[in-house]
């Protein structure tokens, strides 16, 4: 199975500068960065069943990332 690539540099190609500043500039920008990164490493796990887990369990995660991924975004066009 071809997994997604989701680090937000793949999802916001455009704002990388912004990421970068934000990473270096604000601690809990880079605090829910790093938290966003682990929480895609693990579901890349999943998806890719080296993490077995229920499919709830999965889906659960992708939602606590998306919420991540918003708050993220709403951080960075601010």
């Amino acid at each position: 199975m071809s997994v997604e690539h989701h680090d937000l540099h793949h999802e916001f190609p455009e704002l990388n500068d912004r990421i970068h500043e934000l990473k270096t500039s604000d601690a809990h920008f880079r605090k829910l960065f790093e938290e966003y990164h682990e929480l895609t490493r693990d579901i890349e796990k999943m998806e890719d069943e080296v993490t077995p887990v229920a499919t709830r369990t999965e889906e659960e995660a992708k939602v606590r990332r998306v919420h991540l991924k918003d708050e993220l975004y709403r951080m960075l066009t601010a």
